[in-house]
């Protein structure tokens, strides 16, 4: 019988299926880095995309501050020209309201009372002055009770004393009440 040697056969087959091997494994490798390659690319590239939407919102955002900064500081003007009008429309309604006063004060003044002081807090007046006699500063102060631009009168001080050489006691009074500031269907009337 012959003897055949099958050794080299089966030594190139190994190296073959070892050469194989190695390019199969070395392709798979590349595979895979052209694929983590494809991946990290595609990655990096959402990245980009997103970080371009994230300063396109911060620079309409750094916009939309700057308007509503600009529309605090015109509302800000506005509330301080409307305060400035509402102040105007205040003093011109007021107006007349010191002429009132005064001439209701004169028709209620009775004769025999003078009026040395006239001071003003708001609606709250304050009246000194001298009179003849309680009876006069009594009067004065029913007038001013029936006035309807005036009212609450209030006596707070009234003093007797004799005048130098005179034999007739004056009587120097305090007096406060109220002036009426008419609603705006009132004053037209």
């Amino acid at each position: 019988m012959s003897t055949i040697n099958l050794l080299p056969w089966r030594e190139a087959k190994r190296k073959e299926l070892q050469a194989q091997f190695i390019t199969a494994l070395v392709s798979v490798a590349v595979l895979a880095l052209i694929v983590w390659g494809a991946g990290h690319y595609y990655h990096t590239q959402l990245i980009e995309v997103q970080n371009t939407r994230v300063a396109y919102v911060e620079d309409n955002i750094k916009i939309v501050d700057k308007k509503i900064k600009e529309i605090k500081e015109l509302e800000r003007a506005k509330e301080r020209l409307l305060s400035r009008m509402r102040a105007i429309e205040q003093l011109q309604g007021n107006r007349p309201l010191i002429v009132r006063l005064f001439d209701e004060m004169v028709t209620s003044l009775p004769e025999g009372v003078t009026v040395s002081d006239v001071t003003q807090k708001g609606t709250l007046i304050t009246i000194k002055g001298l009179a003849q006699s309680n009876a006069r500063v009594s009067s004065f102060m029913r007038k001013l009770e029936s006035s309807k631009w005036l009212t609450k009168p209030n006596l707070k001080v009234i003093k007797e004393s004799n005048a130098a050489g005179d034999d007739k006691p004056i009587n120097s009074f305090t007096l406060t009440f109220i002036q009426v500031i008419p609603k705006v269907e009132e004053a037209d009337s």
